[in-house]
Formats: C-alpha cells, sequence, structure tokens
C-alpha cells in the first residue's frame, strides 16, 4: 500500500489484485448464504472504497486491521441492502395467466365479448377510431400513427384519451345495465 500511495501504478494493481482475492475468501466464509454475485457485489464495493479512501492509510499501522474495517463496513452494508430487500418483497405462488393476443394486438379472451367491444369502438368518432385502430389494434408507434393520418403525436394522444374514456364509461354501462 505504501507504494501505491506513492504513485507505483503496478504496485496498486497487485494491491487490488491481492485485495480483491483476501475480499473473495473472507466474504465466502462469513456469509456463506451468498450468491457468487453478491459475493462479486461486495468486492467491487470494498475495491472503490479502497480507492477512495487509500489516502486515510497510515504507512505506520498495519495494512489488514484497515483493510479489514473497510471490508467489514461494505459486507454489512450488503447484508442491510439485500435486508430492505427481503423485506418489501411478497411471495407469490403463481402469476395468472396472461390474455393471448392474436395479429390485430387484443383478444376476445382478454375482454370477454369481442362483438360488443368491435361494435362500440365502431361508434367512436372517426378520428377517435382510427387513432385508437392505428395505436392500441395495429400497434403502431405515435410517430408512425402520425405519419400515416397526418395528426400531430399530441393530437393522437388526445384522441385514444378521449376514445378509452368514452370506450370504458359504454362498456361499463352496458355492464351494469
Amino acid at each position: 500500500m505504501v507504494l501505491a500511495q506513492s504513485g507505483d501504478e503496478a504496485a496498486y494493481a497487485d494491491l487490488l489484485n491481492q485485495v480483491a482475492a483476501i475480499a473473495r475468501a473472507v466474504i465466502r466464509n462469513r456469509v456463506r448464504t451468498f450468491q457468487a454475485t453478491d459475493v462479486e457485489d461486495v468486492v467491487q464495493d470494498v475495491l472503490m472504497a479502497i480507492h477512495m479512501v487509500r489516502a486515510t492509510y497510515d504507512p505506520a499501522r498495519p495494512f489488514m486491521p484497515w483493510l479489514m474495517t473497510i471490508l467489514q463496513s461494505r459486507l454489512v452494508d450488503r447484508l442491510r441492502k439485500l435486508q430492505r430487500i427481503a423485506s418489501n418483497e411478497t411471495a407469490v405462488d403463481a402469476l395468472p395467466e396472461l390474455p393471448h393476443f392474436g395479429q390485430d394486438g387484443w383478444s376476445a379472451e382478454a375482454y370477454g365479448d369481442a362483438e360488443h367491444l368491435r361494435r362500440e369502438i365502431g361508434g367512436l368518432p372517426a378520428t377517435q377510431r382510427r387513432a385508437i385502430e392505428m395505436l392500441k389494434l395495429r400497434e403502431l408507434s405515435l410517430k408512425e400513427a402520425s405519419a400515416e393520418s397526418g395528426l400531430s403525436t399530441a393530437n393522437l394522444k388526445v384522441l385514444v384519451h378521449r376514445a378509452i374514456k368514452t370506450l370504458r364509461s359504454r362498456l361499463v354501462a352496458s355492464h351494469d345495465a
């Protein structure tokens, strides 16, 4: 470390390689449940920490206690992070099946009564219907739909929003009736 602090790049590279090997061994020994990616993440954190605080190392003192303090700190940080993640996750037994989407971008199974939905889309004003057909059914990008229709992207967004709002209210009303 003394040579690395004095600017010897080869000594610094050698030091980092040795520290990485030591860190891997210590981490695997202390936390046997870590995946290989977790071990490497902590090793990288240790190497970054050493790089950032290398000027604080006092050559008159032993190197290993200084290194182990940094390593322990980074290891505890990683364990706390994993604990936070685990406490916020919810176990899911099985995900529900997603509807099958056909060539036109949607399926009758996704809505239930495809014919009723087609009639309601057909009952929209022409500009809204065209916007829905391009953006939702044919799944064109806003840029592509804008080029095809001659309308601005902002106008297309407004038309789709209004069309969906209208469809939602009509479908809910017919479902409740």
